[in-house]
């Protein structure tokens, strides 16, 4: 097993010898500390600082008369175009996992200074299984791992799934985006998730339609609280 590993890490360190690993944000070449985004991106790209006012900001105050929701965070502002997109299509679309877990791990030192030891779980928004065999992943769930290696928090990926299998949101409006997802959550097991403050997990949020419709299966349920954290929201 010692020979083995030790071959694994000899192959590992002669690849990145002729291929080394670059920020996926700048194309630049990554120190041995930095894992697919560099630091200086993380600082460059635009941040929202939501967890400065966890109880009062964009993604808390669009849920408002729509859902309960405790708090919300999200990392980055996403605007079309630009280099947030950008990274959440690499994790989305070319299968970018590791990505998806650095910028989990990201999210969760933000959530660690606002709200250390606030949540019981983390529930990331499912994905319908037809989509999920076409992906091969969940991407929530991938931003899920990054954010329980940082928060210590287990990832309950298998109380809350997608009954209804739904169109793309990409190209529809807010009305249209809602009629879209409306009543496709369900919880398969509400006894375990009773009274627990829950952080529901998704890559992006836009107009809210799809983290609403599931929070209001979860909220339903006695005793439970729901907050929400995204890599990214859409800048108003």
């Amino acid at each position: 097993m010692h020979i083995v590993a030790y071959l694994k890490d000899a192959l590992s360190a002669l690849g990145e010898l002729f291929y080394p690993p670059v920020c996926s944000s700048c194309g630049n070449h990554l120190f041995k500390n930095e894992t697919e985004i560099c630091q200086m991106c993380i600082r460059r790209l635009p941040r929202t600082y939501f967890e400065k006012r966890p109880y009062e900001n964009q993604v808390s105050i669009m849920m408002w008369g729509r859902c309960r929701v405790e708090c919300g965070f999200a990392l980055f502002y996403y605007r079309k175009g630009e280099r947030v997109q950008q990274l959440l299509h690499d994790v989305k679309y070319r299968g970018n996992q590791k990505l998806g877990v650095e910028l989990g791990k990201q999210l969760g030192k933000l959530i660690n200074q606002a709200n250390p030891n606030l949540f019981d779980e983390l529930i990331p928004i499912p994905l319908h299984p037809r989509k999920k065999r076409i992906r091969g992943f969940n991407q929530a769930e991938v931003i899920c791992n990054g954010l329980a290696e940082v928060l210590c928090i287990p990832v309950n990926s298998s109380d809350v799934y997608r009954k209804t299998h739904t169109t793309s949101q990409t190209k529809k409006g807010r009305f249209e985006r809602w009629q879209n997802v409306e009543d496709i959550f369900d919880v398969a097991n509400a006894e375990q998730l009773k009274n627990k403050h829950l952080l529901v997990v998704d890559d992006v949020i836009t107009t809210g339609s799809t983290l609403e419709a599931c929070i209001n299966q979860l909220t339903a349920i006695e005793g439970v609280k729901v907050s929400v954290a995204t890599i990214a929201c859409a800048a108003l």
